[in-house]
């Protein structure tokens, strides 16, 4: 009895390992597919799927804890390690179903013993495949070749996964199933027994080998394909922008920012990027067209140097993320350019019960914007360009909105289409259970308490400067105090803003004094609204709250 407990012990072992090592390769073929050829690359397709079908509960739950320890374990710019988490998690959560599937591929060819075992791996290679390719079709971000290519490729190479597996398990069943008949015929099989052993343990090492070449070969060469693919992205991005050439419209303003405030104007490496995939949409700008439909007298389709011949918009404009923390890093700072959605209309010719535009995004995201905000603020804009250069992919090439005062998740990337209905209705993170409004909060961030900045006063002696930033949506800062040790609040300094949207900077320079110290921030709205002081969490509706840094002299 104790012999045929080890024999499935190691039957299940090998198992285990033998799926490991296939699965691992099957995602690395996956990798080399997509970064050389622009093939899908299936554990972010599925990733992305999950994170659509699942409950916006679930998912608003999951970005607020990943946002929480991000901050919290100090991981690096929460953008982007939020896009690595979910990267990894995709990559992670693929390999575990490709395990369990392979498990119980094995225990279904354990039960055969071994009989069928390449029918039975093509058959659960494609019961797997078939599925997996049906959700890319809906979901894929990560592929730029044709439909019936991706649906071949995926298919295919889940086939080849089975087929592998299959042919992985037999031997191994066949000769731990011998090696347990040999222990208990006697031990005049103890020679057969130990070759069988040897035999198993050299199938493996060699399959194991032969799995973990093809992972690291898929990986780097991969790897490599993006590498130079980003490096050739990165030289012509860096070119031809307006902030290289032009100075910044407030750049004699008589407040200066405090050495280590956070750059005011950001530089586009830096701005933030928060969207609902782990790899953003490829969009071909020779095919796209910004098609326009629904209560209009005729539909349209814009192409970008259409939109490109009307009036440019340029605005400096901050945006800010409604996962935002107090005191995070999800807002950023760039100028803008596009076309006012207020000068496009007349070109649209509405239906006289044409009330809202439902814009379509080509990651399947959408949102809602009444006809009369259009009307009555020429600001809202479709932009195509940020400091003077065109669009990123990952920002949102070829078209994105923007609607003054509200947060990212109101202002769809990727745009595709335009459908003018007689109704509103509830956007993509609406649905979810966010903020219908979700208009932006006033805050106030401390960014740097600057020891190592004293400045010598005749009147006030040893001065310490403090400095942050401030933002209240289109409303505008009027006024920002600080308190140091619930003392009284004093007034801070404002530097005039890039633009009536934009964050403003402030300084303050405190009287030092030794010891321990916590400084804290409010401010007040363009209107003299006081930022609210009640903690709240990003969830629904936006975080609020002061800012509060604690600083040793």
């Amino acid at each position: 009895m104790k012999d045929n407990h080890a024999g499935k012990g190691i039957r299940l072992g090998a198992g285990l390992f033998v799926a490991a090592m296939v699965t691992a390769s099957l995602i690395a073929v996956f990798f080399l597919g997509w970064r050389v050829v622009g093939l899908p690359f299936a554990p972010f397709d599925i990733f992305d799927w999950t994170t659509r079908v699942l409950p916006g509960r679930v998912i608003s739950i999951g970005i607020g804890i990943m946002v929480a320890a991000i901050r919290g374990l100090h991981l690096g710019p929460t953008a982007e390690t939020a896009k690595m988490a979910e990267q990894v998690m995709g990559v992670i959560g693929f390999f575990v179903t490709g395990l369990v599937v392979g498990v119980i591929l094995f225990g279904v060819i354990r039960a055969f013993r071994g009989r069928y075992a390449h029918g039975l791996g093509l058959g659960f290679g494609m019961a797997v495949g078939v599925p997996v390719a049906l959700i890319s079709h809906h979901a894929t971000q990560t592929a730029t070749t044709p439909t019936i290519i991706n649906a071949l490729w995926i298919v295919a190479v889940f086939l080849i996964w089975g087929l592998v597996l299959g042919q992985s398990f037999r031997p191994l069943i066949q000769t731990t199933g011998a090696t347990t008949l040999s222990v208990q015929e006697g031990s005049e099989s103890a020679a057969s027994v130990e070759v069988q052993r040897i035999d198993r343990r050299r199938f493996l090492v060699q399959l194991g080998g032969a799995t973990a070449a093809i992972t690291v070969v898929g990986a780097v060469v991969g790897e490599l394909a993006e590498a130079n693919r980003r490096k050739v992205r990165s030289a012509v991005g860096a070119t031809g922008r307006w902030s290289a050439t032009h100075p910044l419209p407030n750049a004699d303003a008589a407040v200066k920012p405090v050495p280590g405030t956070r750059p005011e104007f950001t530089p586009l490496e830096r701005h933030y990027r928060i969207d609902i995939n782990t790899i953003p949409p490829a969009v071909n700008e020779g095919q796209w067209r910004l098609n326009v439909t629904g209560l209009i007298e005729k539909p349209l389709a814009f192409t970008l140097d259409e939109l490109r011949r009307y009036d440019p918009l340029h605005q400096f404009v901050t945006l800010s993320c409604i996962s935002n923390p107090v005191g995070g890093d999800l807002i950023s700072t760039t100028r803008w350019t596009g076309v006012s959605l207020q000068h496009l209309l007349p070109a649209l010719r509405l239906k006289p019960s044409g009330s809202h535009l439902k814009i379509h995004a080509a990651d399947g995201f959408f949102e809602v914007v009444p006809i009369e905000a259009i009307k009555a603020d020429e600001r809202l804009m479709l932009a195509y360009a940020w400091d003077g250069v065109p669009l990123t992919r990952e920002h949102g090439f070829p078209l994105r909105i923007y609607i003054p005062d509200v947060h990212g998740m109101k202002q769809p990337k990727w745009i595709t289409a335009i459908e003018v209905t007689d109704h509103w209705e509830p956007g993509y993170w609406v649905k979810r259970g966010w903020d219908k409004v979700a208009r932006m909060k006033s805050t106030s961030v401390i960014d740097v308490v600057a020891m190592d900045m004293t400045i010598i006063s005749g009147d006030q002696g040893k001065l310490i400067p403090v400095g942050g930033i401030a933002h209240a949506g289109a409303r505008g800062i009027s006024k920002v105090e600080l308190q140091v040790d619930e003392r009284p609040w004093q007034p801070a300094m404002l530097r005039t803003p890039l633009s009536a949207l934009t964050w403003v900077i402030w300084r303050y320079d405190w009287p030092f004094q030794p010891g321990k110290h916590i400084f804290t921030v409010r401010c007040y709205d363009g209107q003299g609204a006081p930022q609210i002081v009640t903690e709240a969490p990003p969830d629904p509706s936006g975080a609020t709250g002061l800012y509060s840094k604690t600083q040793m002299f």
